[in-house]
């Protein structure tokens, strides 16, 4: 621990993993791959009671909590929250919206491009008279279908959508290349200029390796042009290329497997997903070695930053969104409980650090690094965060379902840190939260955890006759 104090890492708002997990579960009725669970964006999904910033010049605020591990009763759970400032509807800049739109032949399935249309006529609505519309398509070539169109002439964007048609083949770079000429062409200053690609990602003419995607996106995001991906489909869905498309572009990630995911993508979170409040936000977690022997962040895999990372400004991060929240969970060795290796020969072990110093009753301290939208400087937040032994029964709301949700995950995953979860007990948890569910997400969520345990029930009852037919 004394080692290596620090964790470091760039925050992640993209909810795309739950999407993905729910379409395994209950269109393809079958448990997902491993790989394709990520934990901090199954957390992160879900909408958590977190205070809004205090100051009016901070874009965010810090929440913390502390509690007893459920899987592992030794440990402890730490919930680090972030919570991006609301902003209303009214009061949004202006967006110069450019939607790049995939028509080549893989997105002729009714997930893929037909959805897409409906997504898309959902959004118009929450179009404003200053907010503008371009459409760019890409097949065999690229193409402009709708110049920059005010919101306030809807049946011409509408028009645009209905002409599509899928077929050809994917010239991914070439259209990319074209959506943002058109955005910096039509960008102002106080305006927010986003490109909105909607893809399966398939990307097979001209620049297709990842490699040569992210030169192109990291080249033109210094325009201020922000970069998000909707995904749709499956079969050859492209999910890591489209997550590093949207990280490298400054913008979020989101897989629309139905029309309520798209309403709650572009409609319900609106702000969030098309709005930027602060750029390259990192975490800095600095734990206690008087109280902390060991620490692992659940998830963020992709996300993790090297600890000189977190001062240095031109290192690129993830993005927070008007009214957008982060959530990530630490799972703690304490200081007391006795390591599972031999006792160090050359070095005190945790019990021997000497001296304690003021800041003892301190586990951590969580600290949040942010750039305004169009600045370069960053700024700081800190907030300092004391030890407890509370139940995850006595815990809050938020702490509860957070921590079923990242059970959910383990047992997913197949995680060698699982220990004792199950899916029980998460759908205990999730069953124990109060308060409104607008949107349905907890009910949903609980309907998953009982499928999955279904389908775990079943996997194990096939194994054993499995085994004996060979």
């Amino acid at each position: 621990m004394r080692q290596a104090p620090l964790s470091t890492f760039a925050i992640d708002v993209d909810p795309a993993s739950y999407s993905n997990v729910r379409r395994f579960l209950t269109q393809n009725r079958q448990l997902p791959p491993p790989e394709a669970v990520r934990l901090e964006e199954l957390v992160n999904y879900f909408h958590y009671d977190y205070p809004q910033p205090l100051r009016p010049d901070e874009p965010a605020a810090l929440q913390a909590e502390v509690a007893r591990c459920p899987w592992n009763p030794a440990h402890q759970l730490v919930l680090v929250g972030v919570q991006g400032r609301e902003v209303a509807h009214t009061e949004l800049p202006p967006a110069n919206l450019v939607f790049l739109l995939d028509v080549s032949g893989s997105m002729s399935d009714a997930d893929k491009l037909p959805l897409l249309k409906a997504s898309l006529r959902e959004l118009l609505p929450r179009l404003r008279p200053q907010d503008y519309v371009s459409i760019v398509v890409y097949a065999g070539a690229a193409g402009l279908v709708l110049p920059p169109t005010p919101g306030s002439r809807p049946r011409e964007i509408m028009a645009a959508l209905e002409n599509l048609e899928a077929g050809g083949s994917t010239a991914g770079g070439e259209g990319l290349r074209l959506a943002y000429q058109v955005a910096r062409q039509q960008a102002r200053p106080g305006y927010n200029t986003r490109i909105i690609l909607a893809t399966d990602g398939d990307f097979n003419v001209g620049e297709s390796s990842d490699a040569a995607m992210e030169e192109l996106i990291t080249e033109e995001r210094q325009s201020g042009v922000f970069l998000s991906v909707l995904g749709f489909g499956e079969g050859n869905l492209q999910d890591s290329k489209m997550e590093l498309l949207a990280d490298k572009g400054n913008g979020n990630y989101a897989y629309i497997d139905n029309l309520n995911e798209a309403r709650r993508v572009l409609v319900q979170q609106f702000g969030g997903t098309l709005f930027t409040l602060a750029k390259d936000v990192k975490v800095q977690v600095e734990f206690n070695p008087a109280e902390v022997q060991q620490y692992r962040l659940l998830g963020y895999e992709n996300r993790l930053l090297a600890a000189e990372d977190f001062n240095d400004d031109t290192k690129d991060a993830g993005e927070l969104g008007a009214g957008q929240q982060v959530t990530a969970l630490y799972e703690i060795v304490p200081a007391n409980v006795r390591p599972r290796v031999d006792p160090l020969k050359y070095q005190a072990g945790p019990a021997d650090y000497g001296i304690v110093s003021p800041a003892s009753a301190e586990l951590l301290t969580v600290k949040l690094r942010y750039q305004e939208p169009q600045g370069s400087a960053s700024h700081l937040l800190t907030l300092p965060v004391r030890n407890s032994s509370t139940a995850i029964e006595q815990a809050s709301d938020n702490f509860r379902l957070a921590v079923a949700v990242a059970e959910f995950g383990l047992l997913l995953r197949q995680s060698e840190h699982r220990g004792q979860a199950s899916y029980r007990a998460a759908l205990g948890r999730a069953q124990s939260v109060r308060g409104r569910d607008a949107d349905g997400s907890r009910r949903e969520f609980v309907e998953l955890v009982q499928r999955a345990a279904e389908l775990s029930s079943e996997a194990a009852q096939a194994l054993p006759n499995e085994e004996w037919r060979r």
